[in-house]
């Protein structure tokens, strides 16, 4: 399959001279879902930072579908790579559903016609269809993250990074999320804490530790290794 982000020795440190990747080298093809695990402060959304600019490091390289990640095209980077964040309201600012899902839409100059069918498509994508006129910040975890998808999905991205995306939903709510997730066709990352989640949904899981890849193979490999899993701080799901 087609590889959609290649990441080649990255490294990067913070400004306050904190290491968080130390040569990091991952490849993700065309389809696949992937889960990033790890303990905190093992450097998995400095990573997914990279993936579309949010950061950039001049030690290492991202591609995404074979460009290179750089300052000059961002615009087109961020369109083919769809970050949905854990907390959503870092993503919903505006007074209606509507205006949040056509807000990246707008933003590249498609006509009105058009940023309707978007929106119109996504919220249907996401089973919130009828929402278009509600206020996000009046609404549930687990409704304020599918409009956040929306947001994304609506700019038509080739792959969708998702940080921690079943963080404090509750049980009908993360399985509600595990059924969108499976109905979307985008390549996938998904970084979470949720092993069950992972065990659903992903097919290759990547362990993260101390800014590095300490393993990286198919879901049911890692999940199985118990001693892997304890030697980074991962409980095991009940397989």
């Amino acid at each position: 399959m087609p590889e959609v982000i290649a990441v080649e020795n990255l490294c990067y440190t913070y400004p306050d001279g904190q290491p968080a990747l130390c040569g990091v080298s991952l490849s993700i093809q065309e389809g696949e879902t992937v889960a990033l695990i790890g303990p905190n402060g093992a450097g998995k959304s400095t990573l997914l930072f990279h993936l579309n600019g949010l950061l950039h490091s001049h030690e290492g390289a991202v591609r995404v579908l074979g460009q290179i990640v750089h300052d000059k095209n961002l615009k087109t980077v961020r369109r083919q790579v769809g970050m949905v964040f854990q907390n959503p309201d870092n993503q919903l600012f505006s007074p209606t559903v509507f205006d949040d899902v056509a807000f990246g839409p707008l933003n590249l100059g498609m006509k009105e016609a058009e940023v309707c069918s978007a929106v119109q498509q996504s919220l249907e994508a996401v089973g919130m269809t009828g929402y278009e006129k509600r206020s996000p910040h009046h609404m549930s975890l687990g409704e304020k993250r599918r409009i956040a998808i929306a947001t994304v999905l609506a700019m038509s991205p080739a792959v969708l990074v998702l940080d921690e995306p079943s963080a404090n939903l509750d049980p009908g709510g993360k399985w509600h999320l595990i059924e969108l997730l499976r109905s979307l066709p985008q390549t996938k990352l998904i970084v979470s804490h949720d092993l069950e989640m992972v065990q659903e949904l992903c097919s290759r899981a990547i362990v993260m530790d101390g800014g590095r890849v300490v393993a990286d193979g198919s879901q049911q490999d890692i999940l199985k290794d118990r001693i892997l899993l304890m030697a980074h701080r991962l409980a095991a799901p009940n397989l």
